[in-house]
């Protein structure tokens, strides 16, 4: 029978999402979305021990802010920060799901594939101190104090005494288990090497996520587990579970992506590599409750949305031609599991930041202006119109790779050089021009307001469309005719108005800064700089 597809995310709210866990998001996203499917959103904050504050709500925030749409569970609500639950197969966080999955730790106990085990950690410490690679299965379990090895009146005893208890799967031995993953194909594992795992400890009364996500997903009739590598080794068991509820018919597939690896040495993508290389690995800046720390997000390090879906999309996954730049609605169209890599993928940060600068030169001048006006109102009270900060960012956005860079390029526009780099002086300023800028002021200021900001289409010497400014026509013969040089003046010039040699076209600056502010520029540059 043909199934709705319905594929979840199950992040555990333990502190920031890994950027590994977004890209596992996304992966769901797009397969949903390509079979006009379902994408769930559920918590699995089974261990209470490692719960973070504040982890949920950064979760779905990043969620939120890279356009990645939850269907069913819980979201962000439209235009807040506030959490909401969508849909009819709630709760969808597992620590309000203790009264349903009672029933199946239940259900297993009585059918046999399950059974309560009292052992204490010491007693367990010193079954592996005395039995090299210990591990609790077929070969043991009759070995320690459990439901299988003590009497039944024992048991009960035990437990309405308050003893603490985990139940304990009851894998059998010598079998071959079959996953069928659509990444990976046939995976095929003996049970000899699997242990009976822990599916509910008494302790906090809530399952372990072995026995919760079967639960869920079945609950939630998921029809696709679309999970990091890191799972494959628990799959077999999870089949196993599927079985002994019955579920076998209804089980979802399996796909296992591969892992982000370093993009330097070996190993999975951590952190610790991010701080080592200077780039997040976490979608959002996190602020630790817990610990106090803080980490980096790709969010205010610059970062646009789409340019981190597109860096993430190909990291694992190829379309079918040479394209690199897609749209979330090209994702969608093209993405495909059997495009999926096996193998991990190198963290290429340096792409990421291509990405970003490509995505950067595709937004307007007043998309970028908008998202500069708080980078620029931290640094200066901006006296400028929000037209007049789009037409500068227009003037240096392809130096960039991102919108916080642009205070470092543009910041002359709005505060006047108080200080001339020493580096520019020495190679710029020259012995004449204390006397070149004197006599270009005199120049500058028999020019009329409105001709200042003149200019007309021309032709450069390759036959090519330029700006010509009225400037340059009054500027450049006086140049000639004294054999001055153009670059001895214009350098000494833009030092004047900029602080150093940089900067986009001198007579853009002088169109923005307008005369009157161009000319007492020149002449608090001639009181100051003294060589």
């Amino acid at each position: 029978m043909e199934r709705r597809v319905r594929v979840r995310f199950a992040p555990s709210p333990t502190g920031a999402l890994h950027i590994g866990g977004v890209r596992t998001a996304l992966y769901n996203y797009l397969f949903a979305r390509q079979h006009g499917g379902d994408m769930l959103l559920r918590i699995e904050d089974t261990d209470s021990t490692r719960f973070v504050p504040g982890a949920e709500e950064y979760i779905l925030e990043a969620l939120d802010w890279l356009g990645i749409g939850i269907d069913e569970g819980l979201r962000m609500k439209k235009g807040t920060k506030e959490i909401e639950a969508v849909g009819n197969h709630g709760p969808y966080r597992q620590s309000e799901r203790r009264e349903i999955y009672h029933q199946y730790v239940k259900q297993l106990l009585d059918s046999g594939h399950a059974y309560i085990a009292f052992d204490t950690p010491e007693e367990l410490d010193a079954k592996r101190a005395e039995i090299p690679n210990f591990q609790y299965d077929a070969r043991s379990r009759m070995q320690m104090r459990n439901s299988l090895t003590l009497p039944a009146d024992e048991v009960q005893r035990l437990i309405e005494n308050g003893e603490k208890y985990v139940v304990r799967f009851k894998v059998e031995p010598d079998e071959d288990v079959h996953v069928h993953d659509l990444i990976r194909g046939e995976v095929v594992i003996n049970s000899n090497i699997l242990d009976d795992k822990v599916l509910y400890k008494s302790a906090d009364d809530l399952p372990t996520y072995h026995l919760a996500n079967i639960v869920d997903d079945h609950l939630m009739e998921i029809s696709h587990v679309i999970r990091g590598e890191e799972w494959l080794p628990s799959a077999p068991l999870h089949v196993l579970l599927y079985r002994a509820f019955g579920w076998e018919e209804t089980m979802p597939e399996f796909a296992h992506l591969p892992l982000l690896l370093k993009p330097d040495g070996n190993g999975k993508l951590s952190k610790r590599d991010g701080d080592r290389l200077g780039f997040p690995v976490f979608p959002l800046e996190f602020h630790n409750q817990k610990d106090g720390t803080i980490s980096s997000g790709y969010r205010e390090s610059g970062y646009l949305p789409e340019a981190v879906i597109n860096f993430l999309a190909l990291l694992g996954w190829h379309g079918t031609g040479d394209q690199e730049m897609y749209s979330m609605d090209e994702l969608i169209k093209e993405f495909s599991l059997d495009r999926v890599s096996k193998s991990g993928a190198k963290f290429d940060y340096e792409k990421g930041k291509w990405f970003n600068h490509q995505y950067l030169q595709l937004k307007s001048d007043e998309e970028i202006a908008e998202l500069f006006m708080p980078i620029l109102e931290s640094n200066v009270k901006c006296q400028k119109s929000k037209a007049e900060v789009a037409k500068i960012v227009g003037l240096v956005k392809d130096r960039v790779n991102f919108v916080p860079e642009l205070w470092e390029q543009v910041n002359f526009f709005f505060v006047a050089p108080t200080e001339y780099d020493e580096k520019s002086l020495k190679k710029r300023w020259k012995e004449d021009s204390p006397k070149h800028m004197q006599e270009l002021l005199a120049l500058l200021g028999t020019v009329s307001e409105e001709e200042w900001h003149l200019y007309h289409e021309d032709k450069n010497e390759n036959g090519e469309n330029i700006m010509r400014w009225h400037l340059d026509d009054v500027v450049m013969p006086w140049i000639a005719e004294h054999e001055y040089g153009v670059g001895i003046v214009m350098n000494a010039f833009r030092i004047c108005l900029v602080g150093a040699a940089r900067g986009p076209h001198i007579w853009n600056i002088t169109d923005i800064l307008g005369k009157e502010e161009t000319l007492c520029r020149v002449r608090t540059a001639l009181e100051k700089i003294q060589l």
